[in-house]
C-alpha cells in the first residue's frame, strides 16, 4: 500500500546539488512526489511503500552530496496525494528565511576537465561551473538559492544549457549557475586608461602570460573580487607593486598554476596539500625550504621563511594557470588597508595607479570576499584560520539557537566581522577589515544592512564591544536607535573567551575552565587596556582571576604600531641605554616625560611580543599589523623542549611579572645569547606560565583565544607540555584573532553569561 511522507532536510543543502541528488535517488527507489527548496531547507514529498520511503530516507541522510552538510532532518507521514511522477518544483518563499546560506565553492575537477578538453563545448570558457562548484554567497541577492535570486538571473540559458539543466542524468541538472560561452558571462580586456583591447577567446590568456613575463601588473576580476597579479619571479615588478599598493613589507600571496609545480619547488605536508585542494581552496602558509623555492622573488615575503600559497579556485584562474608555468603574485585587489574591490568602475578608478591592465567580466558580485588564509603548526599540524572569508562565510557550521530575539553582534574594530541571528541559525560575515579605514567602514555598514535585508528581519538586540570609541560600537548604537533595539555592551576579552567556549561546546561544562585570552588591545573593565588575561569559567560566569602585570600604555594607538614604545615602557632606567639608537634626541627628551605622566596601563601580551622584537632588533616599527610577532616566530626553525628554560618561575597569585621577563631577556641579549634561543625561551615561558596558572587553580581544562594564539610555535609547545595532563581548547573554525569577537558576543549573550 502506498503512503506519502514529508521529509525536511536542513543545513547546507541549497546551492550544493541537493535537489538533483534527491531526484536521482527517488528514481532509483521508484518513488513519486516532489522536491523543492524552502525557507527552511529542502522539502521532499515521497510516495511509495513505507519500506521504500524509509530506505530512501536513510540513504538520503547517510550519503548526501560531498559539499552539502545535513544538520537536521525529519520525516512525517502526511495525507496521501496524487503524484504522477517525481519532480523538482519551483521554490516558493512564503515565510521568513530559516536555513543555512551557501558559501562559494572552488572549481571542481570535472569542470576543470571540461575547460581543458578541446572536444567539450565549454573548452576555454572561464566561468564553467556545475552543481558541485562555483560562486554562491558572492552572487547572492536573496534566498532560497535559485537563479532568479542571484546575479546569474541576468544571463538567460541557451537551448543547450537549458537541456542540461532539465536532464536528470547531467551534472548540471538544476545548476543555478549554469552557463556557457553562448549565453553566459563575457570578459572585457582593457589598458590602464580604460581602452578596450581586442582579443580572441583562445589567445587572451596567452596574451596575459606575455604581459606577466614582460613585467606588467594585472588587475583580474575573479568571481569573488579583484586580484592584483604579477610574475613572482621578477623582483623588480614585485617591488613596483609594493610601491604602487603602498605595502612595504606585508607578504603577498602566491598563485601556483598546479600542485605538481608547487611540489617540485617546495615541500608541503599532506594536511597542507589537502587544504590547498579543498572546496574552500584557501591561501595556505608553506615553509620556504624546499627543492627550488629560490626562484621566487625575496620581495614576495620580505624576511620571512614561509609563503602564502593558493591553487586556482575558479575557471578564470584555471585558464590563466593553464598558460603559465611559474607562480604569480595574487594579492587582494585594493590599495593598502581598503576592502577588496568588485565593481568595475570603482576598480578602474582606485586601481588606476597600480594596475597596467584589467581583466573584467559582467557578472555582478554582491558580496566581495578576500581569500581565506590557513596556517598549520610545524610539529603537531594544528590548524589555525588566520582569515575566514571566501569558502567559509556566511555560515558558522550549523550552530542553532532557540532564542526568540533577533540578535545582531557588531564585533570589534580591527579584523571586523558581523554576526546575525535572525532565525534558528547563526550567520557570520566574511572578514571585513579595520574600521579606521573609511572604505572598510562603508563595507561594514553595507554588510550589516544586507544581512538585515536578506532575512527581512530587524534586530531587537544589538551587541557591541565595551570600547566607547570603536566604530563598530558607535554604529551599533546608531542601529539600536534606528530599530529601537536593546543595546548590550560586552567586554572584549570575555567575548574572546565566550568564542572558544562556544566553538568547543563548553558552555554547559560541569568542570571549571581556565580561560587564557592574550592579544594586543581591548578595553578593560577597570578602564585600562587588557590583553594578558586569565579567567575562570564556571556556573555560566566568567571571572578575571589574573593577568600580566600592568605597564605604561604610551602614545595611544601609536604604541601598537611602534614596538620600540613597548620596549621603552617595560625597560628599567638602567636598561634604557639600548633605546638610544631607536629614538631621536628629541624623542628621548619627550617620551620619558610622557612615561612619567602616564596613567593608562596595559596587560597586553601582544605588546610584550612587540617589546621582545624591539629588544632583539627584529622590528621597531610595524608596517603591518602583527609584523613584530610574525618576525619573532620567523626566527625559529626548530626547538627541543628539553633545552628550553623559563624566564620566570615565581608567579605569585596569578599576576605575571611582565617586567621581570623583559629584564631576563635583556640579560641574555647582553650575554650574546642567540636570538633564536631567546625567542624559544620566551615562548616556552609563556607556555609554562599557562600551565602553572592551571596547576595553581587546579583546573584541567584550558580554553585559549586571542591573536597571540596565531603563533604556531607557542601552540605546539602548549600541546607538547600539556600532554595528557591538561585538555586544551582553541578556536578552530574561527580565527583566534578579533574576527571571532562577533561570535563571542553572540555566545556571551545567548548563554546568559555574566549573570552568575
Amino acid at each position: 500500500m502506498f503512503k506519502t511522507f514529508k521529509i525536511v532536510i536542513t543545513g547546507q543543502v541549497q546551492g550544493v546539488g541537493f535537489r538533483p541528488f534527491v531526484y536521482r535517488l527517488a528514481r532509483e527507489y521508484d518513488l513519486k512526489g516532489t522536491v523543492s527548496n524552502s525557507e527552511e531547507g529542502v522539502v521532499i514529498y515521497a510516495q511509495a511503500s513505507k519500506q521504500q520511503v524509509i530506505e530512501f530516507y536513510q540513504q538520503l541522510i547517510e550519503s548526501p552530496p560531498n559539499i552539502s552538510m545535513v544538520e537536521g532532518h525529519q520525516i512525517t507521514e502526511v495525507e496521501c496525494s496524487a503524484f504522477k511522477d517525481f519532480r523538482i518544483i519551483i521554490s516558493n518563499a512564503h515565510n521568513k528565511l530559516n536555513l543555512q546560506l551557501t558559501p562559494d565553492f572552488a572549481i571542481c575537477s570535472n569542470c576543470q576537465n571540461d575547460i581543458n578538453n578541446p572536444k567539450n563545448r565549454r573548452y576555454n570558457y572561464p566561468f564553467t561551473t556545475c552543481v558541485n562548484c562555483g560562486p554562491r554567497w558572492a552572487i547572492t541577492k536573496s534566498f532560497p538559492f535559485d537563479r532568479d535570486q542571484t546575479t546569474m538571473q541576468n544571463f538567460e540559458m541557451c537551448k543547450k544549457c537549458e537541456d542540461e539543466y532539465v536532464n536528470p542524468d547531467d551534472r548540471r541538472f538544476h545548476s543555478q549557475t549554469n552557463s556557457c560561452a553562448s549565453c553566459g558571462i563575457s570578459i572585457d580586456f582593457k589598458d590602464d586608461r580604460g581602452n578596450q583591447i581586442d582579443y580572441s577567446t583562445h589567445d587572451l590568456f596567452s596574451k596575459l602570460k606575455a604581459l606577466l613575463v614582460g613585467g606588467s601588473i594585472l588587475a583580474i576580476k575573479n568571481t569573488s573580487g579583484y586580484l592584483l597579479c604579477c610574475d613572482a619571479r621578477n623582483d623588480d615588478v614585485v617591488k613596483k607593486l609594493r610601491i604602487r599598493k603602498n605595502r612595504p613589507q606585508k607578504p603577498f600571496a602566491l598563485l601556483y598554476p598546479s600542485l605538481r609545480l608547487l611540489k617540485s619547488q617546495l615541500q608541503i605536508s599532506k594536511c597542507k596539500e589537502d587544504s590547498l585542494q579543498s572546496a574552500v581552496r584557501p591561501i595556505v602558509l608553506v615553509y620556504r625550504s624546499g627543492v627550488d623555492g629560490n626562484e621566487i622573488s625575496s620581495s614576495v615575503a620580505p624576511g620571512l621563511n614561509h609563503l602564502g600559497i593558493m591553487l586556482p579556485n575558479s575557471g578564470l584562474l584555471q585558464m590563466l594557470a593553464n598558460e603559465i608555468d611559474f607562480p604569480i603574485v595574487a594579492t587582494s585587489g585594493n590599495s593598502s588597508g581598503t576592502p577588496v574591490l568588485s565593481d568595475d568602475y570603482e576598480a578602474m578608478e582606485k586601481l588606476r595607479s597600480i594596475a597596467d591592465y584589467y581583466v573584467q567580466h559582467n557578472l555582478k558580485i554582491t558580496h566581495p570576499q578576500d581569500d581565506s588564509v590557513v596556517k598549520f603548526s610545524k610539529k603537531f599540524e594544528h590548524s589555525i584560520i588566520l582569515r575566514r572569508s571566501r569558502g567559509y562565510a556566511p555560515n558558522f557550521r550549523a550552530y542553532k539557537s532557540s532564542c526568540d530575539k533577533k540578535v545582531l553582534s557588531m564585533g570589534a574594530h580591527l579584523k571586523s566581522t558581523i554576526g546575525f541571528l535572525p532565525n534558528d541559525f547563526l550567520y557570520l560575515s566574511q572578514y571585513l577589515g579595520h574600521l579606521d579605514h573609511y572604505e572598510v567602514f562603508e563595507r561594514f555598514t553595507q554588510t550589516a544592512n544586507d544581512l538585515i535585508t536578506i532575512f527581512n528581519q530587524q534586530p531587537n538586540v544589538i551587541l557591541v564591544d565595551n570600547h566607547p570609541a570603536y566604530q563598530s560600537t558607535l554604529y551599533g548604537k546608531e542601529l539600536s536607535q534606528r530599530y529601537n533595539a536593546e543595546l548590550i555592551g560586552i567586554q572584549h576579552h570575555k567575548a574572546h573567551m565566550a568564542s572558544v567556549l562556544g566553538e568547543n561546546e563548553l558552555m554547559n561544562s560541569r568542570e571549571p575552565i581556565l580561560g587564557v585570552v592574550w592579544d594586543g588591545t581591548g578595553f578593560g573593565e577597570d578602564g585600562h587596556i587588557w590583553g594578558g588575561e586569565f579567567f575562570s569559567y564556571h556556573g555560566n560566569d566568567i571571572k578575571r582571576i589574573g593577568h600580566f602585570d600592568y605597564f605604561d600604555w604610551l602614545a595611544g594607538d601609536k604604541m601598537a604600531k611602534e614596538p620600540r614604545l613597548s620596549l621603552l615602557s617595560l625597560l628599567d632606567e638602567d636598561e634604557a641605554y639600548v633605546l638610544r639608537t631607536k629614538f631621536s634626541k628629541e624623542e628621548r627628551r619627550i617620551y620619558p616625560v610622557l612615561k612619567n605622566r602616564n596613567s593608562l596601563k596595559t596587560s597586553s601580551v601582544g605588546r610584550l611580543f612587540d617589546a621582545v622584537a624591539s629588544l632583539l632588533d627584529v622590528c621597531d616599527k610595524n608596517s603591518y599589523e602583527g609584523e613584530a610577532a610574525i618576525k619573532l616566530e620567523n626566527l625559529i626553525t626548530d626547538y627541543d623542549l628539553k633545552e628550553c628554560r623559563a624566564y620566570v618561575t615565581d608567579l605569585g597569585s596569578g599576576y605575571i611579572p611582565t617586567k621581570s621577563i623583559i629584564s631576563h631577556i635583556f640579560n641574555d641579549v647582553k650575554r650574546g645569547v642567540d636570538k633564536q634561543a631567546i625567542t624559544i625561551n620566551f615562548l616556552f615561558t609563556l607556555a609554562y606560565i599557562i600551565l602553572q596558572v592551571a596547576q595553581q587553580q587546579r583546573i584541567g581544562k584550558i580554553a585559549l583565544s586571542g591573536g597571540v594564539f596565531q603563533n604556531t610555535v607557542l601552540v605546539d609547545m602548549l600541546i607538547e607540555l600539556a600532554h595528557d595532563k591538561y585538555e586544551l581548547f582553541f578556536n578552530r573554525n574561527l580565527s583566534p584573532n578579533d574576527e571571532n569577537i562577533s561570535f563571542g558576543q553572540m555566545m556571551y549573550y545567548l548563554n546568559g553569561m555574566g549573570k552568575g
